[in-house]
């Protein structure tokens, strides 16, 4: 690509937007900065179902976005076959609530050409033999061949060490860093102890924190971030494949032998302190604990191993905010809630954007331009979600 390079970027965020970002640019041959408040992938990277997926009814670019995501990935695990033991493509199974159908949803899906199987009950146990066919709905499922899972941390790790190598510096534990802004210029980052890394281009990557910190800068970005939490179990003895997308939990496997579970209902009950600590029911640890046997064959019991608990970036209305700050020159904003399934195509296309000064038109549905007073909404693809978690 032909590039207008940037003497330093400096990007602030480390999870795997963030980390992705600086590892494309470093390749790309850009001076690279990476600072994080504390370790890397300790914040919604850390704590995610991470489920690989374009699955339910979303906007055309969206879809389309999500789709070139799931490329990306197939393309990062047939290159490194080491990383299957962090990124897997052995589907996904999700069914519909008591009094609710995804019939329509499968539709959808079909209508599109995406990859989506209807399976009756009776077939589960021969596509899926890890989940428990009698907790399915009567009506049946959707099981989706191409979807999977990634471990967000490995592979923050291993892009952070492609990013050194390609001698990026990597800041991690600097404390919650502000953008420096001069006449509308975004100049450098401040860290907290008051040093001050100068740039050329800054791209703000920090999930649920990007609102705030635009709002610092007096940028307004609409947000529905909420607390969440996820729940790590100890290790099963059973085999766990599948994704599972279920009316009360959501179960995904990791690397070495656990499980991952969430559930709406569940993040519902955090207690949010007055001083923001969060404090996670043991009610709602044991719900889905209990609620994870259930779905599974053999209905093994589960204990948990420790809570994941934090924000969950969601922008107020669905749809990932992502490309430069119009107020703000030389300033990138990564925000969105499907950070697993974007992570290396949005730190392909930022980092390109960035180094060659074109927006990217994969882009132009997500900018910022978007919330300005009497845009338009149609014309920037903002569409319609199905009732399916979108994690």
């Amino acid at each position: 690509m032909t590039t207008q390079q940037p003497a330093h970027v400096v990007v602030i965020g480390g999870g795997i937007l963030g980390v992705s970002t600086a590892a494309h640019l470093a390749r790309a041959g850009a001076q690279v900065t990476l600072v994080t408040d504390g370790a890397l992938a300790d914040g919604a990277s850390g704590r995610s179902i991470a489920w690989l997926n374009s699955s339910g009814d979303r906007s055309a670019p969206y879809h389309y976005l999500r789709l070139l995501g799931l490329d990306r990935y197939r393309t990062w695990s047939a290159r490194r076959p080491e990383s299957r033991d962090y990124l897997r493509f052995d589907g996904a199974l999700k069914w519909a609530g008591p009094g609710e159908s995804f019939r329509q949803t499968f539709g959808y899906e079909r209508a599109g050409g995406y990859d989506s199987v209807w399976l009756d009950r009776a077939d589960v146990a021969t596509i899926t033999p890890d989940v428990n066919a009698d907790a399915v709905a009567e009506e049946g499922a959707i099981f989706n061949p191409g979807e999977g899972w990634v471990n967000l941390p490995d592979l923050v790790a291993v892009l952070a060490a492609e990013a050194v190598d390609a001698g990026a510096r990597v800041l991690q534990h600097a404390g919650r860093a502000r953008v420096e802004v001069t006449d509308d210029v975004a100049t450098g980052v401040v860290l907290a102890d008051g040093t001050v890394v100068p740039a050329d281009h800054v791209v703000l990557a920090t999930g649920g924190e990007v609102p705030a910190q635009l709002a610092e800068l007096g940028v307004e970005v609409p947000d529905a971030t909420p607390a969440a939490f996820v729940l790590f179990t100890d290790p099963v003895d059973v085999a766990v494949t599948t994704v599972l997308n279920t009316p009360r939990v959501a179960v995904r496997p990791t690397p070495d032998g656990r499980l991952v579970l969430d559930a709406d209902w569940a993040e519902k009950s955090i207690v949010v302190g007055d001083d923001g600590a969060l404090v996670v029911p043991e009610e709602s640890v044991q719900g889905l604990l209990d609620e994870a046997s259930k779905v599974l064959a053999g209905n093994p019991v589960l204990t948990a191993q420790r809570v994941g608990a934090g924000l969950k970036p969601i922008p107020g209305d669905g749809d990932p905010v992502v490309g430069a700050v119009p107020a703000i020159d030389g300033l990138h904003v990564i925000f969105t809630h499907s950070g697993a399934t974007l992570g290396l195509i949005l730190g392909e296309l930022v980092a390109e954007e960035v180094l060659t000064g074109t927006p990217s038109p994969v882009l132009a549905a997500f900018g910022l331009g978007r919330f300005a007073e009497g845009a338009d909404l149609g014309e920037v693809g903002i569409g319609a979600w199905a009732p399916v978690p979108q994690r």
